[in-house]
């Protein structure tokens, strides 16, 4: 399976990352590397969880950009 994770800087360090498409799959690293290992073992776990429910894998969502003005 393919998933868009979404990875921000945190202000102390290291990195967070969740995954939009897995409510509530969320990970961490002091790196982005590891944050990035961190969050396939994540969504690796949470696909796991939901086959043992007999839940359906959600899809991945769709993303875009768009531009704003910022005044």
């Amino acid at each position: 399976m393919r998933y868009t994770v979404i990875l921000e800087p945190e202000e102390d360090g290291g990195f967070h990352v969740w995954c939009p498409a897995l409510k509530g799959c969320h990970s961490q690293g002091d790196t982005k590397e590891e944050a990035l290992a961190n969050i396939r073992e994540a969504i690796a776990a949470y696909l796991e969880s939901l086959r043992a429910e007999q839940e359906p894998f959600p899809d991945d969502v769709m993303t875009y950009q768009v531009e704003a003005d910022a005044g």
